[in-house]
């Protein structure tokens, strides 16, 4: 039985060495540029649903460069020296960031797959209510949603309250076209805020992927969780894989961690490799 332990940065491949460097470059900026000159990086670089007006096509690239903080990128990073050095030096340079690209876009596409159905049934109801002026659709579409919304929202927050005040009013008398008109000028305006409330960052989804392979490449090397218990890698990405899945399908509130970013990732990986074992080039 082997034992896998990291050798450090005396021996770092190239890129594994400059994917920790532009992610360190990326979270230094974020940070720089919200400071000094008020620039959200993650609004621009984020991935963003794709319905969403902030969306751009790059940001399925970008988003794996931005972190949420400096937990996130000390794990994401930590984990892609840890694995992602060996996995390097075993298949070159040139199949490993295929495979990181490969997999982190992956996970971009499975989590905007999975956030279209999170969203779906909120975005019929505002649609609808917009198309009908239907007072009953706005108030089931209320009982059931919950806003997002407090004074640190910008200026739709002052709208949301002249919202409230004029939804009390058709409560009252439903035909009120004045207060029925603000109210459905708030939704439309909603709807788009909404939409671009869902943003992911993060290498997690290509880590994950590297997580995988590294499981699939070396499945008998031990790993030591907290640096004391040992597990076969193998086992560790079977019992982590279905965590991920079991709290992605649970999707507890207040619960920020895009889980099926990380399956994405870990399913893109798998069909990759498997794609180049069948064309027997995976060594």
């Amino acid at each position: 039985m082997s034992q896998f332990q990291p050798t450090g940065f005396r021996v770092l491949p190239p890129v594994v060495k400059n994917l920790l460097i532009i992610n360190g470059l990326f979270f230094l900026a974020t940070i720089t540029l919200e400071t000094s000159f008020r620039i959200d990086l993650t609004r621009i670089l984020g991935l963003h649903f794709i319905g969403a007006s902030d969306f751009k096509p790059f940001q399925f690239v970008t988003y794996m460069f931005m972190h949420g903080g400096f937990a996130h990128i000390l794990f994401n990073m930590f984990a892609l020296w840890m694995f992602g050095n060996s996995l390097e030096n075993f298949w070159g340079p040139k199949r490993f960031f295929i495979y990181y690209m490969v997999t982190g876009i992956g996970a971009g596409i499975i989590y905007t797959i999975w956030i279209y159905f999170q969203m779906l049934p909120a975005l019929s109801d505002i649609n609808l209510f917009i198309a009908t002026r239907d007072f009953d659709v706005l108030n089931q579409f209320i009982s059931s949603h919950t806003f997002l919304l407090n004074q640190f929202s910008g200026e739709i927050w002052f709208d949301f309250q002249a919202f409230q005040k004029n939804f009390q009013i058709l409560t009252a008398n439903p035909a009120n076209a004045e207060a029925m008109q603000i109210v459905v000028n708030f939704m439309i305006q909603y709807k788009e805020f909404y939409l671009n409330q869902s943003v992911v960052v993060g290498a997690s989804g290509a880590v994950f992927g590297i997580l995988l392979a590294f499981g699939m490449m070396f499945p008998n090397t031990v790993i030591y969780l907290y640096f004391a218990i040992p597990i076969k890698a193998k086992y560790f990405v079977i019992i982590y894989g279905a965590f991920e899945l079991f709290e992605g399908v649970m999707n507890r509130p207040g619960n920020n961690i895009a889980h099926f970013a990380h399956l994405g990732g870990m399913l893109f990986g798998y069909l990759l490799i498997i794609y180049w074992k069948k064309k027997g080039n995976l060594y």
